[in-house]
């Protein structure tokens, strides 16, 4: 399952107070749903429990945490990327 026609591009953005991450682009599998990129991020950045973490596609919405990464690539990517922004409290929509 790691050939790139598995994968897409994600860049990710933080928003804000939300912590930047050291490598920004990254090969998700399309099959990853939300929820499994924000535990990723959650991780990376080391964020405490309680601290709450959203997604933002195009500045403007949040996906469901069920919605895979393929689906939003496939209707949202921009230069063979898509972009998502992260940060801890509300910024768009």
């Amino acid at each position: 399952m790691s050939t790139s026609t598995t994968k897409v591009d994600v860049l990710l953005k933080p928003v804000g107070d939300a912590p930047g991450m050291r490598k920004s682009k990254w090969k998700v599998p399309r099959t990853d749903t939300i929820l499994s990129l924000v535990n990723f991020i959650r991780r990376y950045v080391n964020l405490d429990s309680h601290d709450n973490l959203l997604l933002y596609v195009s500045q403007s919405f949040a996906p469901s945490l069920d919605t895979e990464i393929g689906t939003l690539y496939d209707c949202f990517h921009a230069d063979g990327k898509l972009i998502l922004n992260y940060c801890k409290s509300q910024a768009w929509g």
